[in-house]
């Protein structure tokens, strides 16, 4: 695994890939630098099969503070007033976000602080995320004349509808705790517990096959856009070649026959 200045990635012996995002004096800002190397990375352990789950921290006090203000306002020195700049950065930031959630392996956010706007889509987008009780999360564009209309979409498809216009029309603070009410995050632990409760669920998931963590990551986001009868025609489909597999025949033979199934992981 290589180590940008910027985002730092280590892998350990259990197939866990911990991405650290390290622009530390930038607040972890989803600057251009930022968003190609967080892209190239997900994408990476995407087709790495030693890797198994990958946990999204950040060093210092924020998570994430969204996109880079001062770069976005000096995109508008372009002709165009900065609109291919601007499209551009979106295009690369909804490309990481989708990445993310098309990415076969678990992503699990480990928030360590505040995480704003695009921070939030962030957190919003990986599939499961634990927070620091010290965490906080918003979406503050309409404070600048911005409203977070990227950052609604990850959103909205993690709370429901009130929670979510409530934190976009208002911009407030969310604290760890409300975020785990409303359905953003998944727990809650004190800072010096975080690193390991995080750790210890990456574990957990990484002793599963990997074949059937990517067929049922691949399966849930896809039926979810699907109407009830679709959803469940194309979940059965998925469920019989699930049935076919390698894994599954292992699976279900060390269940019956009381013993520790060995993945070959197809």
């Amino acid at each position: 695994m290589t180590t940008s200045d910027i985002l730092l990635r280590t892998l350990d012996g259990q197939g866990i890939l911990r991405l650290t995002l390290n622009d530390v004096a930038r607040r972890n800002a989803l600057s251009e630098a930022m968003l190609a190397d967080l892209g190239a990375a997900i994408d990476d352990a995407g087709s790495d099969p030693a890797v198994r789950v990958v946990v999204l921290a950040a060093n210092g006090p924020a998570f994430c503070a969204g996109h880079d203000l001062k770069e976005m306002t000096a995109g508008r020195a372009g002709e165009d007033g900065g609109k291919a700049y601007f499209t551009h950065v979106m295009s690369l930031c909804a490309g990481v976000m989708q990445g993310i959630v098309n990415c076969p392996k678990p992503v699990i956010a480990e928030v360590t602080g505040v995480a704003t706007a695009a921070g939030c889509q962030l957190v919003a987008s990986c599939d499961l995320a634990v927070a620091a009780n010290t965490a906080k999360f918003s979406t503050p564009g309409v404070h600048i004349g911005l409203f977070c209309s990227t950052p609604m979409v990850a959103l909205s498809r993690n709370v429901a509808d009130k929670h979510a216009m409530e934190m976009l029309l208002t911009g407030d603070m969310t604290s760890a705790a409300r975020a785990a009410e409303i359905g953003l995050v998944n727990r809650v632990v004190a800072p010096e517990a975080l690193q390991e409760t995080v750790m210890e669920m990456a574990r957990k998931i990484a002793s599963k096959s990997s074949m059937t963590l990517a067929t049922g990551k691949r399966a849930y986001y896809a039926q979810r856009e699907m109407t009830l009868a679709s959803a469940y025609d194309y979940a059965s489909g998925v469920m019989v070649d699930n049935m076919l597999a390698q894994d599954a025949r292992e699976g279900i033979g060390a269940f019956i026959e009381k013993r520790a199934p060995q993945w070959q992981d197809v």
